[in-house]
């Protein structure tokens, strides 16, 4: 088998596809992604997006730019309204960690976004946040979410011991466990555990579970034990992410690395 040719397999109604490493992964993504998008504003004059913030997202982001740009993929971004999914209490919008900070680097200088949302996580009233947040996202469906999963099999900032599979929130505060910080070390976001902030915004899993579609990202060894919790555990919040096998439009885009652990 070519080294480029992915592997594919189902997870309930998950499909997974297993690339041979993390440009290869990012590619096709952003590639599908784009697609998707033209087809959805070809369809209904609109779209509406939530971005994950984190450098497992970066050649994903990197390869959905570059095909928004061409031919039968080419978005029409003045069409499309952005969200993301989760920021950290207190952070400004320009702090070097905000993950509002990393979209704008990441995408937003990059593409024509029609409008985008962010969440003013540094906003005193945490109450008045999340009630504004939640009227935006329900104006009108999601039509994709572009996210990954952590260490822990998080989906945006739901810990396991904050997930609710059936939140009637869409937006809330959580305390943020210990390894999800420690991840945001070993991403290299900050320097050291002390930094990490405790309290972060989160959309919680009952968005994910409503949107249209669900591309998901997930590249690397310190992965394995998430994506292999995801597609062949059990179903429960202990990894908040294996409900995604329920999801009927989802499409998990691993490496080889994050795929070592698999049975399948």
């Amino acid at each position: 088998m070519a080294a480029h040719t992915p592997r594919y397999l189902t997870a309930g109604k998950l499909v997974v596809e297993i690339h041979a490493d993390r440009p290869t992964l990012g590619a096709a993504a952003g590639r599908t992604a784009a697609a998707h998008l033209h087809d959805v504003i070809a369809a209904q004059g609109a779209a509406r997006v939530i971005f994950a913030c984190a450098p497992s997202q970066d050649e994903f982001l990197d390869s959905l730019i570059a095909a928004s740009r061409a031919g039968h993929t080419a978005v029409d971004w003045s069409l499309v309204t952005a969200f993301h999914m989760d920021d950290y209490v207190g952070l400004p919008g320009t702090h070097p960690q905000s993950f509002r900070h990393y979209l704008q680097r990441h995408l937003l200088q990059h593409v024509p976004v029609g409008r985008f949302h962010p969440v003013p996580a540094e906003e005193p009233d945490a109450a008045a946040v999340c009630a504004r947040y939640t009227a935006l996202l329900s104006e009108k469906p999601i039509d994709l979410i572009c996210l990954g999963i952590g260490e822990n099999g998080h989906i945006a900032f739901n810990d396991p011991p904050v997930a609710d599979f059936d939140d009637p929130r869409m937006i809330k505060i959580v305390e943020l466990d210990h390894a999800c910080r420690q991840q945001q070390v070993n991403d290299g976001c900050f320097p050291t555990l002390a930094d990490v902030p405790r309290h972060a915004f989160t959309l919680t899993v009952s968005v994910f579970r409503r949107a249209k579609r669900l591309s998901i990202h997930v590249p690397g060894p310190r992965k394995a034990a998430a994506v292999q919790a995801t597609v062949e555990g059990p179903i429960s919040t202990a990894c908040p992410a294996a409900i995604l096998r329920l999801h009927a439009d989802a499409t998990l885009y691993i490496d080889a690395a994050a795929a070592q652990l698999l049975r399948s």
